[in-house]
């Protein structure tokens, strides 16, 4: 067998190596997602179980440092030849994965091409670098797709304002929304359950634009096909509506999904089927919402201590109780009436998160 071929060999193994254990600690000490992380564990693990009969050819031909690769390497650093994609720097969490999914790919294809010669066909299966190669591909899209949603669930705590032509008295939406945004929402909904989809499709597109520009999360209620027309932020369903795992793969893979529960069964299902955040109600009687279950705050407390995705909190909230549901384990407070009900919208904004950080300081000094 020519030696330059266990060299190859032996380069992409490192790379593949190299690459797949950054994804894997990404998924599990970033992400926390045991899954993700013990499938990219198992894909590492296969792919050195493949290639152990070339294990000690591969260490005695090594010669890094007479490597034409490493003294490339080194020219970048000092002003030599363009980096390519892995050698410039990277700005944010999806870059990084990008990167190593990339050079752990371009690895598996070498390796499998490799092991249709003559020579190594006997000692190496083409077929499984192949499917390997597939199967990181699908793993680097959920990898991005939980990274990207996450950002957005960050961005969500703090005031969620729901926007409903019925509680508005003939008000427009944009001018609401403005004095929301200023106030300090971080997330809002529009819900309308009279108008049309084609009548609603304007009216969330220029809602998606402005808070696209105020960098505030814009969601649509109820409508999976309006929320994609619109390219919102993500979709709110309810019990009644489609169920999470369909929603899930109808959306763009960093659009997210919120599912509104009355139960633990409710969230523990919503959360199972891909839900990135439960909006549990109603918290406290409500006159927003006909027929509302009023659940309480141990409901909440339930919630929060069985389900690790955020918990958004609905139903009956105002100053003078919000203190309360952030204690119980809120993550975002959702408000209909209590902020878009006022004539000064920006006020009673204000007014609820002025609340709402005032328990989070006593909480922290305490």
């Amino acid at each position: 067998m020519p030696l330059q071929l266990l060299r190859m060999i032996d380069a992409n193994l490192n790379r593949l190596g190299e690459g797949l254990r950054v994804l894997e600690d990404v998924a599990r000490f970033l992400l926390g997602d045991a899954v993700l992380s013990r499938r990219l564990k198992a894909l590492r693990h296969d792919t050195a179980r493949d290639t152990a009969l070339l294990r000690m050819g591969l260490l005695s031909e090594r010669d890094s440092e007479h490597d034409v690769g490493h003294s490339q390497a080194a020219s970048v650093t000092s002003g030599g030849s363009p980096p390519d994609t892995l050698t410039t720097p990277l700005q944010n969490l999806s870059e990084l994965v990008t990167a190593n999914a990339k050079r752990a790919e371009q690895s598996l294809r070498v390796i499998e091409e490799l092991a249709r010669l003559p020579d190594l066909s006997k000692t190496l299966d083409s077929a499984s670098f192949e499917q390997a190669r597939f199967t990181l591909y699908a793993l680097e899209r959920e990898l991005i797709s939980r990274i990207s949603r996450r950002e957005k669930l960050e961005s969500m705590a703090g005031l969620y304002v729901i926007v409903d032509r019925q509680f508005l008295a003939g008000r427009d939406e944009l001018d609401i929304v403005e004095q929301a945004i200023e106030g300090g929402a971080t997330t809002i909904q529009l819900r309308d359950k009279e108008r049309t989809k084609r009548e609603l499709l304007p009216v969330a597109q220029r809602l998606r634009a402005l808070c696209n520009q105020a960098g505030v999360l814009f969601i649509v209620n109820d409508h999976l096909d309006l929320a994609i027309a619109a390219d919102a932020d993500g979709l709110h369903i309810g019990q009644g509506d489609l169920p999470v795992a369909v929603v899930r793969r109808a959306l763009p893979i960093d659009r997210i999904v919120g599912c509104s529960v009355n139960t633990l069964a409710q969230a523990e299902i919503a959360r199972n089927e891909g839900a990135d955040y439960i909006a549990l109600g109603s918290i406290f009687p409500t006159t927003t919402k006909t027929g509302a279950v009023v659940v309480g705050l141990d409901r909440l407390k339930e919630l929060r201590q069985k389900v690790a995705i955020p918990l958004v909190a609905i139903g009956g909230i105002n100053p003078d109780n919000v203190g309360e549901v952030r204690t119980a384990g809120a993550d975002a407070i959702a408000v209909v009436s209590a902020v878009i009900g006022p004539d000064d919208v920006k006020g009673a904004v204000q007014k609820l998160i002025a609340a709402m950080e005032s328990t989070t300081q006593k909480c922290q000094n305490t």
